[in-house]
């Protein structure tokens, strides 16, 4: 059997600006959750990446990773908020 994804489409939803900060905030969240669980399981920061040895160059604090793990991190908090309203929800401050 051959596994195909079918993440729910999000390609008309627009999230307003307004919520850029909480895209960031929620980014190093999920970071924060990574490393944590991470850490627990015996991980270690490391210079590449070794499953056997359990290092990580990830390992760090959010501001301290490259630009393309936040982005990844970005894109999967956006896809997610994007999932919300897809599903009829809506997203607001209290």
């Amino acid at each position: 059997m051959t596994y195909r994804p079918r993440p729910l489409d999000t390609s008309d939803v627009v999230l307003p600006p307004d919520l850029a900060d909480l895209v960031e905030r929620l980014a190093e969240n999920v970071h924060e959750v990574y490393v944590s669980r991470r850490l627990a399981e015996g991980w270690r920061h490391g210079p590449r990446r070794d499953d056997v040895r359990r290092e990580n160059p990830t390992l760090v604090p959010y501001e301290a990773l490259p630009e393309s793990e936040k982005a990844y991190d970005r894109a999967t908090v956006t896809e997610t908020l994007k999932a919300i309203v897809a599903l009829g929800y809506r997203i607001e401050k209290g």
